[in-house]
């Protein structure tokens, strides 16, 4: 695919996670979590231990939030979070704001792709919403790469679009997500508004710090 035309910019290609990034879906994921511990006779898990895992694979997620289900439970264990989580889908919402985010991010000819540790067929229910048609150019999930944070998605991506780590920027709301960033050799944004605290993001050596939306197009607008 043909580099787009030579801009005054940082970044070509911008990589979103989802869930807790662009999606309000962080309070119900982790519900969502217990309620499958619960149902295949483990401990709950705590709110901190459940929301941790966010951004990973399902599997390896569930896996971490449920140390004491035996392997031969996983498989339903996953099909008990999949019941959940079909169950609120509805609810969840764009963060306020996301949406001009995006297509301003658009206008200026960025690539706006998504790199998550939501499954293909979940991501692709996600897109359907006829807001998000055509918004964005590319994406990877963890079932059809690797977990994060494994730099796999973003290679791809990069790849895909032809652009160098050093003009791809990472934004997520987990340190999964920044770590990834890092193993791929790319910069990253952190929004504190999703699943870790933002106190866990300095080591990660992220450029920015966004606190709500409009601090994260404010800052990419003058910095991508």
């Amino acid at each position: 695919m043909p580099n787009p035309s030579p801009r005054s910019r940082q970044f070509d290609l911008i990589a979103f996670d989802w869930d807790g990034t662009l999606f309000d879906s962080t309070a119900i994921i982790t519900r969502c979590i217990q309620r499958a511990v619960v149902d295949v006779g483990g401990q709950e898990p705590s709110k901190e231990a459940a929301s941790y895992v966010i951004g990973l694979g399902l599997m390896q997620a569930l896996a971490h939030a449920a140390p004491d289900v035996p392997v031969e439970k996983y498989p339903e264990l996953g099909q008990r979070y999949r019941h959940h989580y079909t169950a609120q889908q509805n609810d969840i919402v764009l963060f306020d704001g996301v949406l001009p985010l995006l297509a301003e991010l658009k206008s200026r000819h960025h690539w706006l792709t998504v790199a998550t540790g939501k499954s293909r067929k979940g991501l692709n229910e996600a897109l359907h919403d006829v807001d998000l048609k055509g918004v964005f150019d590319g994406s990877r999930t963890a079932d059809e790469t690797a977990g994060k944070p494994s730099p796999i998605m973003l290679n791809e991506l990069m790849r895909e679009f032809g652009v160098e780590a050093g003009r791809t920027l990472m934004i997520g709301d987990t340190t999964h997500d920044l770590q990834m960033a890092l193993n791929a050799g790319c910069a990253s944004v952190g929004v504190s508004y999703g699943a870790h605290e933002p106190s866990a993001f300095n080591d990660l050596k992220p450029k920015f710090i966004a606190h709500s939306v409009s601090e994260l197009r404010q800052w990419l607008i003058e910095n991508a």
